[in-house]
């Protein structure tokens, strides 16, 4: 697997080794022992499945205590894939990197506790899979507003569309004003 750090350097885009014939392909989407020596010596103990039509838009996420490594990828359709650096003390706080993840580019994102995540769908029936280094609690999820014009996250959203968000993520607080990591 190639391992790339973004321009957040905890932030990882990883392309795995997919071998492939006319029956299909296979890869390896997890090695503990692999992924450690890349810098991801994390223990998983969440999976999640998100499933979306195009032009919806989830984020940007994080939870304030037990808060959520995130091994990111895509198994159908394409996404446009967020993290943004949530801790005060950090150099690059309110920082963003951004990569596309699809199927056919088999590419997966590291997002380390501390940082907020989010997706906007790029095709539809996308089906979008993350491994989560601890578990959800509701009652510590916070969010950050999407589109909040300090962290200028340029998503690929064609002019005059506008995203699908839930209700919650539409109404989440600036950087400002949202509560961060120390």
């Amino acid at each position: 697997m190639n391992v790339q750090p973004t321009r957040l350097p905890e932030v990882l885009l990883i392309t795995p080794r997919v071998h492939g014939d006319a029956r299909g392909f296979f890869q390896e989407t997890w090695h503990r022992e692999r992924f450690a020596a890349a810098g991801i010596d994390h223990a998983f103990v969440q999976d999640n499945h998100s499933h979306s039509g195009q032009g919806v838009l989830r984020g940007l996420h994080f939870q304030i205590r037990q808060p959520q490594g995130k091994l990111v990828r895509v198994t159908r359709g394409a996404v446009f894939d967020v993290a943004v650096d949530m801790r005060r003390s950090s150099p690059r706080f309110g920082q963003w990197v951004g990569a596309e993840l699809t199927a056919d580019n088999h590419r997966m994102l590291w997002v380390p506790p501390g940082f907020a995540h989010g997706f906007l769908t790029l095709r539809d029936d996308t089906d979008f899979l993350y491994k989560c280094t601890d578990y959800y609690d509701p009652q510590h999820e916070r969010a950050v507003r999407w589109n909040d014009p300090r962290i200028g996250i340029e998503w690929p959203i064609p002019s005059g569309v506008v995203p699908q968000l839930s209700a919650r993520d539409a109404a989440a607080p600036l950087l400002a004003e949202a509560e961060s990591f120390p």
